[in-house]
């Protein structure tokens, strides 16, 4: 018989409902008419085992025991997870045939693989175990994926790169995190201080960020506008704006806005009533493709903008589209193309979203459907692919309003795979006017294309068109306009932006070596663990909310001034999650990332244990995190089990990412 392992209870009765009937429900498996057996892990029946595993002096967190490196690791089951993990014990050994069907994931990929090599199944069995990768839990979508089993071994890099990400991140969590928190409790504090590879790096992006703001100084700055008539009689035609030289870089700041008032007042001086003389045009047809479909950081950052709704909400809303309803496909993706073979479906996909789902009829009615987007691209496609609607339709009126939401979202998306590209006029008039450089530019809609399908955020006032004109036509400049300005703060950082930071660390990675071998979507974290990131400093009390921003608190931003600087920064995390991904694509090995983290580690251990103690002393401990504070107990309904850093975790489900373990 063939014993398919799932990595949830509802993905493998996902996958029973493509099995010949009649079924046959035992306590943790369903057993097909085929003989076939279905069972599943309850997210990870297994845990990296705790510090004191390795010896009794690692009970107590202490500073002269530290850096932990175990020398042989172990896995120990999860106390919720006993009675699954004896079944499939024996399931596994009735298997004549072993087939992973864990998420479509690193992670998922680890889960069901650390399982079968934590019950010693035999090497053969294991070579000859397949992989069902499953990303929609619809039945014809199961049964074709039944279809395209492949060989579990394609997939050994990435269970290899998950078991590296598992084994570095309770190195650098376990070790860090006692290391600070023993300094804070000699400085008074009674908190446990996490710390991780990634959730660190997002703390100090936030505490940074504050800083800049609180040392912001507003300066004024100045735009000159020359009113450009066709003629001298002629009421104004549009305005061109001045375009300082080199020879006023001196009164220019490092964004090329003129600070000095008297310089651009001597421009308007100089412009005022004078000829202007047109010195090129130019007009360039360009075309934009439909937005890809959605990935969930992407998802994530639009429902941030256009509905407030946070990376947890997104997440779990998703969750639910995907296990309960059934209606779009596995939302934990981090890729934005679809395989070739789903083209086929389109039309199925359609009417599902027009008959479920009514702001969309007309946006489905306008649909071409011979059109095909750059979007189906099996090149760009592995173990998962990007988050669309199912050939389901929705229960609309039984969905929550994050789940309408989101619906809409994935399915507008999808529906603007089959609109035309939008094709626009970019106009640039250059003028000359008593020796100074102006510019009046103007983009200029040809064909609406995909965009008519989109809601306009807030339509923007319309400014007249620019006239056609030739190079060397004689224009006439009237009674320009200087426009004080004051340079703005940055902003503070909302879900939206810290988000789409995560998602681009690379704009924030200061070495400037590495910034040249990180790509644009180089992240911190993954799709799947970013949610939890900032849930997880909200919950130790190191961020908080005021209105729609994200803001450090006393507590995150002395935990950041107190840390050696590579810990809060960018860089190391992103160049590890490089690493972790270059052994997924087999061109890293195992050894080569672990031996010179645990280098590192070393390095970054001692001078957290030399961290000045005074820096916690007189901090409050938000009330928010008092459930972290170090020694104190709690539970929530079932007693959850104790965390790698003494504080506390749900008992049951995928390893929870707040784990300091895990981020």
């Amino acid at each position: 018989m063939r014993l398919f392992i799932a990595e949830k209870p509802s993905l493998g009765r996902a996958i029973a409902a493509a099995l010949p009937r009649p079924h046959r429900k035992e306590e943790g498996c369903i057993r097909a008419a085929s003989g076939d057996v279905v069972s599943w892990c309850i997210g990870h029946l297994l845990e990296q085992a705790e510090p004191e595993a390795y010896g009794p002096s690692y009970k107590r967190w202490r500073l002269d025991v530290l850096p932990i490196v175990p020398e042989q690791w172990q896995l120990q089951p999860k106390s919720g997870g006993r009675k699954q993990l004896a079944l499939l014990r024996k399931l596994v050994k009735q298997a004549d045939q072993l087939v992973h069907a864990g998420d479509p994931d690193r992670e998922g990929q680890l889960l069901v693989d650390e399982v079968v090599d934590y019950l010693k199944v035999p090497a053969a069995k294991r070579r000859a175990m397949l992989r069902l990768l499953v990303s929609d839990l619809n039945p014809r979508a199961v049964e074709r994926a039944l279809q395209q089993m492949r060989s579990n071994r394609e997939f050994v890099p990435l269970s290899v790169s998950a078991l590296a990400r598992s084994r570095a991140d309770w190195l650098y969590g376990i070790n860090l995190t006692r290391a600070c928190t023993v300094k804070g409790q000699q400085g008074g504090l009674k908190q446990v201080l996490s710390v991780g590879r990634v959730q660190t790096p997002v703390l100090g992006l936030v505490v940074r960020r504050d800083e800049e703001i609180e040392r912001f100084v507003s300066r004024p700055y100045y735009e000159v506008r020359a009113a450009i008539h066709m003629n001298a009689s002629q009421p104004v035609c549009f305005y061109a704006f001045w375009q300082p030289s080199e020879a006023c870089a001196p009164h220019q700041d490092e964004e090329g806005r003129v600070l000095n008032p008297r310089l651009a007042a001597n421009v308007a001086g100089r412009i005022r009533q004078q000829v202007a003389t047109v010195t090129r045009v130019q007009k360039q047809q360009k075309t934009q493709a439909p937005p890809l479909p959605y990935n969930l950081s992407a998802l994530q950052i639009d429902a941030a903008k256009a509905f407030g709704l946070s990376a947890k909400q997104v997440l779990d809303a998703c969750q639910a589209l995907y296990e309960k309803h059934q209606l779009i496909t596995y939302p934990r993706s981090d890729c934005r193309y679809l395989p070739a073979d789903h083209f086929a479906e389109r039309r199925q996909v359609g009417r599902a979203i027009a008959a479920g789902c009514d702001p969309l009829q007309s946006v489905h009615e306008g649909a071409d459907w011979s059109l095909r987007s750059k979007a189906w691209n099996d090149t760009k496609v592995d173990a998962h692919h990007a988050i669309i609607p199912t050939a389901r339709q929705a229960p609309w009126k039984r969905l929550g309003r994050a789940e309408q939401q989101l619906y809409q979202m994935i399915a507008r998306q999808y529906l603007l795979q089959f609109y035309p590209r939008h094709e626009y006029l970019e106009i640039r008039i250059e003028l000359d006017i008593a020796g100074g450089h102006f510019v009046a530019k103007e983009r200029r809609t040809l064909v609406p294309g995909w965009k008519q399908a989109v809601p306009a955020v807030s339509p923007e006032k319309a400014s007249p068109p620019l006239p056609e004109v030739e190079k060397g036509r004689a224009l006439w400049s009237g009674e320009p306009q200087v426009d004080e300005k004051h340079t703005q703060p940055p902003k503070p950082f909302g879900d939206a932006s810290l988000l789409a930071a995560m998602t681009g660390i690379n704009r924030f990675v200061r070495d400037a070596s590495l910034k040249k071998i990180l790509k644009d979507t180089d992240g911190l974290g993954t799709e799947a663990t970013r949610a939890g990131i900032i849930e997880l400093l909200f919950k130790r009390g190191f961020l908080r909310r005021q209105g729609k921003s994200i803001h450090a608190t006393d507590l995150g931003k002395a935990l950041i001034h107190a840390l050696p600087e590579s810990t809060s920064v960018p860089d190391m995390t992103a160049q590890w999650e490089r690493q972790l991904n270059d052994i997924s694509q087999r061109q890293l090995g195992y050894e080569g990332f672990m031996q010179p983290l645990l280098r590192q580690l070393q390095s970054l251990v001692g001078e957290a244990c030399a961290l000045d103690s005074r820096a916690f002393a007189g901090i409050k401990v938000p009330a928010s995190s008092a459930g972290f504070r170090s020694g104190r107990k709690r539970t929530a309904g079932k007693r959850a089990s104790k965390s790698r850093t003494g504080t506390r975790r749900r008992a049951s489900g995928r390893r929870s990412k707040v784990e300091v373990g895990e981020i």
